[in-house]
């Protein structure tokens, strides 16, 4: 990686758009009715003349692939054309049939958006200077055939799926805002059910514009693309290794050339592709087998007051009406499926504060499902048993910790693992201070080491009190107690 003496951007000001396109959630293609369940489907089985690009095959449009575009610019606050229509854009590739991809280029389904997320240095707002539709291409797959000759096959499975494009305006400045872009961008797409956005699947695919200008100047520098990012670690990686190569290549006096550039996660370093088209060479032109499309006010009314409660609104109501952390909210937020048993778990029990019920889903929840290679369920109203019992000192956190996991295995009711294991809290200060005397004579060790000054020792004592009571004390009154009969034992000794 270039190693620039100091920090690039102490003399360059990045300029950084993103594009990102996205496989949207339908069940047939964008201008046929071919299935887009394809994954793992033999190749070239999910094909029709029309996503083949024969002569004479006519296309259709999907509706229900506008509509999520509409619901995802609803979403980022862009405005809607009265009327929109369809443009061929003219290039050639391998994976493209027709010679011509049909795209939207003059009048997209939604304009002048923003979308504002969270960074380090604070909140950050960009400007989405579009969202359209268009549809994807084929499938190349590279490999060697049985002479050892290396072969390109085309799969047209995924072919005219149908495909949302996201184009920014360049007004990221650093690798960070460019991945926090993308991972805010991706939770909203998957909050309006617009699309899975999968990255790893190839449903989310990011690619960033990067250019420098020296600081203080206001001409844009020689913008240079970079693909084939699939994941956000990579999004910022790639961008940071592009920003320091620029920079490289002009204090060594050179001249950038417009290209595009993929990203090598093995290498860690981007490599040239071929030289950057622009929109002229793709010829533009409104496609002649599509009529424009009208947009019914009414429509674009009913799926504006569709759209559920979006990321950033639900972050705001945690933290300010729940009263969560913005960590704890975040974490929540960006896990639909911890935010729904945490919404689910609130519901089933209204006496229950949020926190306590944040933590257990944050906290246990997630290390249950993230530990288990099969799916996890646990029933919010369980999960709200667990934590009342713990709340109201019945059971430990420990052994709340294990009814959790013995429910989200067995499926079995907390009462009944509660009752079945014998647990319950020892709360009882006679109880408690029958353990302690014990441990205490059985441990002077641990006692002259805390008289000693070495109070790390009280963790020792009530780790073994907590052990001879079978992790049924109350652990907050053992330790208190533990502190106040040793206290009491020094000034009867002195």
């Amino acid at each position: 990686m270039p190693s620039p003496a100091s920090d690039p951007l102490d003399r360059y000001e990045a300029v950084i758009g993103i594009e990102v396109h996205c496989q949207l959630r339908t069940a047939s293609k964008m201008f046929c009715g071919c299935s887009t369940d394809y994954d793992g489907a033999p190749p070239n089985t999910r094909t029709c003349p029309v996503c083949l690009g024969l002569p004479g095959a006519l296309p259709t449009i999907n509706a229900r692939a506008v509509e999520h575009v509409l619901a995802a610019g609803a979403a980022i606050e862009a405005t809607a054309p009265a009327a929109t229509r369809w443009d061929r854009k003219n290039y050639f590739y391998p994976d493209l049939p027709k010679g011509y991809q049909i795209s939207q280029y003059q009048l997209p389904l939604a304009s002048r958006g923003r979308l504002t997320f969270d960074t380090s240095a604070g909140p950050f707002t960009v400007t989405i200077t579009r969202a359209h539709l268009e549809e994807d291409t084929a499938k190349l797959v590279h490999g060697v055939d049985p002479a050892g000759r290396k072969v390109s096959l085309v799969d047209f499975n995924r072919s005219g799926a149908p495909l949302m494009e996201i184009v920014t305006e360049p007004e990221i400045r650093t690798a960070e805002q460019a991945r926090r872009y993308a991972e805010e961008l991706q939770l909203l797409l998957r909050s309006i059910g617009a699309s899975d956005a999968d990255m790893e699947r190839g449903q989310m695919r990011v690619e960033a514009n990067v250019s420098l200008r020296p600081r203080g100047t206001e001409p844009f520098g020689t913008r240079v693309e970079v693909k084939n990012m699939n994941s956000f670690r990579a999004v910022e990686r790639a961008i940071d290794f592009e920003i320091a190569r620029q920079a490289a290549v002009l204090d060594a006096g050179e001249t950038l050339i417009q290209e595009t550039r993929g990203w090598s996660e093995e290498r860690g370093e981007t490599y040239r592709m071929r030289i950057k088209e622009t929109s002229d060479d793709y010829r533009y032109f409104p496609e002649p087998d599509l009529p424009p499309l009208h947009l019914d006010p009414a429509w674009l009314g009913a799926i504006e007051a569709g759209l559920p409660e979006l990321p950033a609104a639900r972050r705001t109501r945690y933290r300010e009406q729940l009263g969560l952390s913005p960590y704890d909210a975040s974490l929540l937020v960006a896990d639909p499926d911890a935010a729904r048993l945490f919404e689910e778990t609130l519901g089933a029990d209204d006496s229950l504060d949020a926190k306590p019920v944040a933590n257990w889903v944050v906290g246990e929840y997630l290390r249950l499902r993230n530990a288990a290679s099969e799916p996890v369920t646990v029933v919010a109203s369980q999960l709200a048993a667990i934590v009342r019992a713990v709340q109201d000192g019945s059971i430990t956190r420990a052994h709340g910790r294990e009814v959790l996991a013995e429910h989200a295995s067995s499926g079995a009711s907390a009462p009944s693992i509660i009752t079945a294991r014998g647990y319950r809290q020892i709360s009882d200060g006679d109880a408690i201070d029958a353990a302690i005397e014990r441990v205490l004579a059985e441990q002077p060790g641990a006692v002259a080491d805390f008289r000693a000054g070495k109070d790390q020792a009280i963790g020792f004592l009530v780790g073994q009190v907590m052990r001879a009571t079978k992790g049924q004390a109350n652990a907050a009154l053992v330790q208190r107690a533990v502190r106040e009969r040793l206290a009491a034992d020094a000034g009867q000794g002195s």
